[in-house]
């Protein structure tokens, strides 16, 4: 395991040690535990953009996509517990 120095200002350092004793834990858990939750969160967000860009490229390849409003009815219906049919893909090229 490394070690490393953070510089912090006296303000967001006093944040850092208030929040920790509120958590029951140390500073030094609170701060790592923050840097994990940032670093996961940057790695979901690289993913979700790798993702996104792939299903567009494949979208415009293929000219076909989903009907929003057949999306959004899939969804309400999922969320209110039913089974519904998959949205089936459209041609969008005309």
């Amino acid at each position: 395991m490394s070690t490393t120095s953070l510089k912090l200002s006296d303000d967001l350092k006093q944040r850092a040690v208030s929040a920790a004793t509120s958590q029951g834990v140390s500073t030094h858990a609170f701060m790592v535990n923050a840097i994990e939750q940032a670093a996961k969160a940057a790695e979901y967000r690289a993913n979700f953009i790798e993702d996104a860009n792939a299903a567009r490229e494949q979208m415009l390849s293929s000219g076909k996509g989903y009907d929003f409003e057949d999306l959004r009815a899939y969804i309400h219906a999922r969320i209110e517990g039913r089974k519904p049919t998959k949205p089936r893909t459209k041609s969008w090229r005309g």
